[in-house]
């Protein structure tokens, strides 16, 4: 800001400074509005490591016994402010009020509290400010000097717990008298940690060591490790879920059978560790059960079993049914257990997963027991296991609204109606039928100055299916226990985003298989996809960019060739055939400077843009995808996610046509039709890995993205539903979408370029994310990449992918972020700023010389990035 700047408008920045000032003072005064004379407000605890850093040492806050009001508005305690703004006279008053059932709190209940607490001039008053504020507001942390001592202690115990058992922990206040507040110091020193020096175990009965040999390379302690009572007992989980996944059923139920003995007579640095299994009383060995009975019921409450209801029987599970809304071998599809198998707690698990995946039921009971005999002690080796199921609504309907925004769409609402009909075919079988709208507003082709009315209106229908649909028993090569679903899809969308439009017609036949938590797979059949564009003839009327440039050509042209310019002007040739004459004239071509080539270049880019924008095309493919996700998993902290997507499309079509259509576009060579609409081949890889690792609060995220599409036989290019292009908030945030970032390192003029996709995609994207506190977290981030041509197709762009030339071809953009957590939705502002653009003339690339604080590339989301 210039001197010059403040002295022409002092009265609007002496506002803000004032305001700052008063919200600053404001901040200050409030906080220790209801601290009682001689007590302090807790306002922050720190904590120094005398001697080192251990990676766990971020949880040894949650041991402190005392902690400040937490910070939300400008990082500022709102919670705390509130709770000042209420009067403080009635707080002793509100706090019994808040006491009382919501039913009991009216004005009566009040009149009789101000008579209780003699404040009869007050009554008949609501206090619904007070109330707010007292009811939204939180009190102030006071100061307890005693429990900051047990929190030393705390801190100092979970040190131990976790290895250092000669740690040390001591504490210092720091008081401000005049201001009432305090701040509590946590002096934390390591010393040498004590470590594992030989490991051993000790398991007399032979059955369960042997279970425990076969797996003890599972183990999670070895030998040299720091004795952290936390593995010690992810080692007793480990062993409890094998011992049950064996048979052994509610294995250390009292959790007194499995344990460790560290011996640390002789030394407190190395330490043998000996893992012990076993039961206190020989009289009762260790038993393999199985599985007896197997009931399920279908009940409206729990009551109505067994009295009320039919039994039925299939395979060896007992179904027990109020009516015949449900087949007893649909229902029998979800039972991943059988009667006489050895007892698997993790069958169990699974079962209840299959049945709420079905959608159909909520789960009032899943009992597992001890068979009980003729007499009153239990059989100790047959588990029975009992399934109540609560039908679920058959109909359900939702109504609901998002928000969302984008670069190309703006600030959009998305509002949707979801109608759920349940058990259609008495399978499980529920169709789910929506109708959605996406309204918003997009940059205008015409001037980019202005933005025009967007958007898309779709309906879609999906019946799913709880099995695969297939003509064949299958639960040999995909078992039960991987909850198989299948789900035929249908739907329709007319959009208006860049002026022409597109109608989509799409239907597909999805299979879905979950190994496991982490593994899920996709098979998608018989996906087809139609996009018929609208308004084709318009195509210039909207990208005026291109019209430009084609406008420049025809002028040029025509100071060459008079006749087709006087036969363009008595309307005896069409723009179309003008510019086929052009793209046929070698002679013309043969012509052309430097500069008049650059213009030949980015015309045919001109024509490239309109026939695939303009295309009307059918997608008939299959579609694999593979996923692993530990994210939002407890047991991986550094979580790894990978996404695989393999698409083939065109093949089924290509055997039944051979025909031709009469022609294609100016550039666009003729191509096979179904139905008079060309159809794509090609086929196409996408991989999306990203790897976190978390240290201290913050963590750092690792994300690269691969894509490739390989057009072949009846497509010269990737259909423009397919094909790739740069920018938008999840991807390089310093280009906008479709903000002239690539191809490759294109000169092509930029006004063209912008709408230009490509068939290879490469995205890095880093980020480190600080938190602030619960509800604000800031984010610093890098992303490269760009798409190219697999081939030269477009002879003159310059954006074929090379090994030796890429690297120096990626757009590099860099910024920071502010996340804010809001219930269970994270606003995301991101500020990015472009680094290196390949498509500026060489000298240009780096922008340090153009950088420009006060103009970065502003990105608002919903949701991380990735």
């Amino acid at each position: 800001m210039s001197c010059k700047h403040y002295k022409n408008s002092p009265q609007k920045y002496y506002k803000i400074i004032s305001f700052a000032t008063f919200v600053g003072l404001l901040y200050a005064c409030s906080t220790t509005k209801k601290v009682p004379d001689g007590e302090y407000l807790l306002t922050k605890n720190s904590f120094e490591f005398e001697d080192k850093k251990e990676s766990f040492d971020d949880e040894l806050k949650n041991y402190v016994q005392q902690k400040p009001n937490k910070k939300q508005l400008l990082f500022m305690p709102l919670s705390l402010l509130l709770y000042n703004a209420a009067n403080p006279k009635y707080d002793t008053l509100l706090n019994e009020y808040m006491t009382y059932p919501n039913e009991m709190r009216n004005q009566k209940l009040r009149d009789s509290l101000f008579i209780k607490y003699n404040m009869k001039s007050s009554i008949g008053k609501s206090l619904l400010m007070d109330r707010l504020y007292h009811n939204w507001g939180t009190p102030p942390v006071i100061l307890d000097q005693t429990r900051t001592e047990k929190s030393a202690e705390s801190i100092e115990k979970r040190l131990t717990y976790r290895g250092f058992w000669d740690a040390e922990v001591k504490f210092k206040h720091n008081l401000d008298s005049t201001g009432k507040k305090a701040a509590v110091n946590y002096f934390i020193k390591h010393n040498d940690a004590t470590y594992i020096k030989d490991y051993y175990y000790n398991i007399p009965d032979p059955k369960i060591k042997s279970v425990y040999e076969q797996s003890k390379w599972e183990t999670n302690i070895r030998a040299g490790q720091v004795l952290d009572q936390t593995v010690l007992e992810k080692e007793v989980t480990r062993v409890n879920d094998l011992m049950r996944k064996n048979g052994y059923y509610r294995f250390n139920n009292s959790n007194e059978e499995v344990y460790f003995v560290a011996d640390s007579l002789k030394s407190r640095k190395q330490v043998p560790l000996t893992l012990e299994i076993h039961r206190d009383s020989l009289d009762t060995p260790y038993k393999v059960a199985t599985i007896g009975n197997i009931d399920v019921a279908i009940v409206d409450d729990a009551s109505d079993f067994p009295n009320n209801t039919k039994k039925d029987s299939l395979r060896r599970v007992r179904f027990h049914k109020m009516n015949d809304n449900y087949k007893s071998s649909s229902l029998w599809r979800a039972i991943i257990v059988d009667s006489k198998q050895v007892y698997d707690q993790k069958k169990l698990d699974v079962t209840k997963r299959n049945f709420l995946t079905m959608n159909n039921f909520s789960i009032l009971k899943a009992r597992d027991s001890l068979r009980h005999g003729g007499g009153t002690a239990p059989n100790d080796s047959i588990v029975d296991v009992l399934y109540l199921l609560k039908p679920l609504p058959k109909y359900e309907l939702k109504v609901g609204t998002d928000v969302n925004y984008s670069q190309l769409l703006n600030l959009g609402i998305s509002p949707s109606i979801d109608l759920t009909t349940r058990n259609v075919f008495r399978g499980m079988e529920n169709l789910s039928t929506s109708l959605s709208g996406t309204f918003g507003s997009i940059r205008s082709t015409q001037d980019i100055n202005k933005r025009v009315l967007a958007y898309e209106i779709s309906a879609q229908g999906s019946l799913n299916f709880p099995r695969l649909l297939l003509p064949f028993d299958y639960y040999k090569f995909i078992p039960k226990r991987y909850t198989p679903t299948s789900s035929i899809i249908l739907g329709a969308s007319i959009q208006n985003n860049i002026g022409l439009g597109r109608v989509n017609f799409n239907t597909g036949l999805n299979y879905q298989a979950n190994v496991n938590d982490q593994v899920y797979h996709k098979l998608t059949l018989f996906n087809t996809q139609l996009s018929l564009t609208k308004n084709k003839s318009a195509y210039y009327d909207y990208f005026v960019n291109d019209n430009a440039i084609r406008e420049e050509i025809f002028q040029n042209y025509f100071a060459y060739n008079t006749n087709v310019r006087d036969e363009f002007k008595a309307g005896l040739l069409t723009r179309d055939q003008v510019s086929q004459l052009i793209t046929e004239d070698n002679l013309y071509h043969g012509t052309l400077d430097a500069q008049g080539q650059d213009l030949y270049t980015a015309f045919i880019g001109t024509l490239v843009n309109k026939d695939r924008q303009t295309q009307d095309v059918i997608i008939s493919s299959m579609i694999y995808n593979f996923v692993y996700n530990e994210i939002g998993k407890k047991d991986y902290p550094n979580a790894f996610y990978f996404n695989g997507k393999v698409e083939l499309a065109g093949n089924i079509l290509s055997a039944f046509n051979q025909k031709r259509n009469d022609g294609g576009g100016i550039v666009t060579q003729p191509q096979r039709t179904i139905f008079g609409i060309p159809y794509a081949q090609f086929v196409k890889f996408d991989i999306d890995t990203r790897k976190y690792f978390k240290f201290n609060r913050n963590t750092l995220v690792l994300r690269q993205f691969i894509g490739v599409g390989i057009p072949y036989g009846n497509s010269k290019d990737m259909p423009i539903v397919r094909s790739y292009f740069n920018g938008g908030s999840n991807d390089i945030r310093a280009w906008v979408a479709f903000g002239g970032l690539g191809p490759a390192d294109s000169q092509v003029d930029e006004r063209v370029r912008t709408y230009m996709t490509d068939n290879i995609k490469l995205t890095t994207n880093i980020e480190l994310r600080v938190p602030f506190t619960d509800m604000y977290e800031g984010a610093l981030f890098t992303d490269i990449g760009n798409t190219w041509s697999l081939k030269n197709y477009n002879d003159g762009y310059g954006d074929e992918f090379k090994f030796n030339k890429f690297l120096s071809q990626v757009g590099i953009g860099s910024g920071f972020g502010l996340r804010v957590n809001v219930a269970y939705i994270t606003l995301r502002v991101d500020l990015a700023y472009k680094i290196y653009d390949p498509n500026k003339p060489d000298g240009e690339k780096w922008r340090f010389n153009n950088f420009n604080p006060f103009k970065p590339t502003l990105n608002i989301a919903f949701g991380y990035p990735f």
